[in-house]
């Protein structure tokens, strides 16, 4: 806590600018790790350092690398992770917390921030290979900004080695050649039903043979044509007809200035976590093997 407390410090009088939280990430056990895992959270501080600032990244705050417990501290928002507020979103607000209400053209603001934190990652040759609503935080002002990079750093420092050819669980937000357009456009999807998962009719480990019979998402009830024109061009199956990142965040930039922020996006169907988890194909690694 008083390595933690320093940090805050120093930060305070490093700039004028409000941190929502502050997120520790701490190196538990540093005498019985491995060299190998130590190594890896000390390759992971240098990447975040060597990343540089951008406006739809959390800010890397500082590291401890000099006294255990190891620690990297990063700039965390107000609402957390986007899929947790979506699901929020999805319920009444009774008392005295302020109604979580979601527009479509909120979905084209958060989409363009979020396609510029993946332009300026690709800027630099990183994949982030991690799309996905639990990877975005939400600060106060409903502005987001792109996390999850765990795997971004693994891609550049394994080159491709097989222990990380990807997270199971991820089977029905990735393409089979893992494209971040595609997984942007399964991010969308997520946005507008406000937490639900993608193909929810369909299990992950027959997901790839229902894409590969031409199929694609399935309009959401509450999805405008506009909104939907622009996931399916980011989720089509032959990597050449999907649109550039470029364009992508041209046409949300574009949409978001002619969008009505009025009509608020409601779901009938309440949340239920089991339900959730079966849908999106939670669990199922465990039947498989990857050769």
């Amino acid at each position: 806590q008083e390595v933690a407390g320093l940090i805050l410090e120093r930060m305070n009088r490093q700039t004028d600018r409000q941190t929502d939280l502050t997120f520790f990430y701490f190196f538990p056990h540093t005498e019985s790790a491995s060299a190998r895992e130590c190594q890896s959270f000390l390759g992971f501080a240098h990447f975040l350092s060597e990343l540089g600032s951008h406006p739809s990244l959390p800010r890397l705050l500082g590291v401890v690398t000099v006294q255990t417990p190891l620690m990297i501290a990063v700039e965390e928002l107000e609402h957390r992770d986007l899929l947790s507020f979506l699901w929020r979103c999805r319920q009444d607000h009774t008392g005295q917390e302020a109604p979580c209400d979601m527009t479509e053209r909120q979905i084209f603001t958060m989409g363009a921030q979020i396609g510029s934190a993946l332009e300026y990652l690709h800027s630099k040759n990183y994949i982030h290979g991690n799309v996905k609503a639990r990877s975005v935080l939400v600060g106060r002002d409903l502005s987001v900004k792109l996390w999850g990079l765990g795997p971004a750093y693994r891609r550049k420092t394994s080159a491709g080695s097989i222990e990380y050819v990807g997270d199971m669980e991820m089977r029905k937000w990735q393409a089979p050649e893992a494209s971040a357009r595609w997984s942007f456009g399964i991010l969308l999807y997520e946005m507008v039903t406000l937490g639900g998962p993608p193909f929810p009719n369909i299990i992950a480990s027959e997901l790839l043979q229902h894409l590969q019979r031409v199929n694609t998402i399935k309009r959401p009830p509450n999805c405008s044509n506009t909104l939907y024109s622009i996931i399916k061009s980011c989720c089509q199956w032959k990597p050449m007809d999907r649109v550039s990142l470029a364009e992508l965040i041209r046409k949300l930039q574009s949409k978001e200035k002619s969008t009505n922020d009025q009509a608020v996006l409601r779901v009938s169907e309440p949340f239920d976590m089991e339900k959730y988890m079966r849908e999106a194909g939670y669990g199922e690694s465990l039947n498989y093997t990857v050769l």
